[in-house]
């Protein structure tokens, strides 16, 4: 083998190491809740529905392959993404099973047709309209999610508490909800709890890691 080829296989190698740590439908449900905050392996596991020490093995791997970082707070340990470029690899990959597998199309249609998106020309559009006040829009997501990071001009309203906060919406102008992007549900419930309540809701299907661009 020629020097050039055992380089160029060295080269190849590392770059699949991403690849072979990414390939999990957990991994990447894991890579998706840290795009929205740091998390414990406790709080991870849960939202994973998977148990800690499955949790643990899973961002193990992550970390070999330095998609993740983590520290000791206390007795706990906190994972965080490792740059905002793993946010935008999570979204770039499901970008294109979306614009190649039928199967996931699929999903997505019949997941859209139970829901109400907003519909809008560009981001910029959106923002205006926020910043203008002509729209409110709302960030239904944990508090700890909307603190780390949040779309401009959100209210957080997590959907656990948007029940009891519908009197804060006023009813006289368009609610638009999200959550933490297009395999999310949380923003699809809260417009139909706002729709049911008489406000004018709809769908925001991008979350803060597809607005990093």
């Amino acid at each position: 083998m020629t020097t050039s080829r055992t380089t160029k296989d060295l080269l190849y190698e590392q770059v699949a190491r991403i690849a072979k740590a990414a390939a999990s439908p957990k991994r990447l449900e894991l890579i998706e809740l840290l795009s929205q905050a740091p998390k414990t392996v406790d709080v991870l596991a849960q939202q994973v529905d998977i148990s800690i020490k499955l949790a643990s093995a899973h961002l193990k791997e992550l970390k070999s392959a330095r998609l993740v970082e983590s520290e000791r707070q206390g007795k706990y340990v906190v994972y965080r993404l490792a740059s905002e470029d793993v946010a935008r690899f999570l979204v770039t990959i499901r970008r294109l099973a979306e614009d190649r597998l039928y199967e996931l199309q699929e999903a997505l249609n019949q997941l859209s047709t139970s829901t109400t998106e907003w519909i809008g020309t560009s981001r910029d559009e959106l923002l205006e309209k926020a910043k203008k006040g002509d729209v409110v829009v709302i960030d239904v997501r944990p508090a700890d999610e909307y603190e780390a990071a949040h779309l401009p001009y959100a209210r957080s309203m997590p959907l656990a508490e948007l029940k009891t906060r519908i009197a804060e919406l006023p009813k006289n102008k368009p609610v638009i909800a999200y959550c933490r992007g297009p395999f999310c549900l949380m923003s699809a419930d809260a417009v139909k709890l706002l729709r049911s309540k008489g406000i004018k809701a709809s769908q925001l299907r991008d979350g803060v890691a597809e607005w990093l661009g």
